[in-house]
């Protein structure tokens, strides 16, 4: 009983079986059942929670990872695309009409 005089354990008898219960209670080494159970039971509540929001976090990496492989294909895709005609050149005109002027064609 680490913490607890022992004189006056040798000498008191009761009183210091009585004495090293009010010790232990005062000092937080001596709780009752009934806090220890919720105790217990929060700490079960805890862990259960803490298991269920891992397996949604490993979840939300995997899909991560895959709209990360998403995003990775789709830019290859966008930059292999040629690029844009100039602004005011329709992209059903003529390559050879100068923007503003008909073509030779029409």
């Amino acid at each position: 009983m680490e913490g607890i005089p022992t004189a006056l354990l040798a000498q008191g008898g009761g009183w210091a079986i009585v004495a090293a219960a009010v010790w232990m209670v005062l000092t937080g080494r001596l709780v009752p059942r009934s806090v220890m159970e919720d105790a217990r039971t929060d700490r079960d509540r805890w862990r259960a929670a803490h298991e269920v929001s891992e397996e949604a976090r490993r979840e939300a990496d995997r899909q991560m990872g895959e709209l990360l492989e998403l995003a990775r294909t789709t830019g290859q895709a966008l930059s292999s695309l040629p690029p844009a005609p100039p602004e005011g050149v329709r992209a059903d005109a003529d390559p050879g009409a100068v923007a503003g002027r008909p073509s030779s064609s029409g």
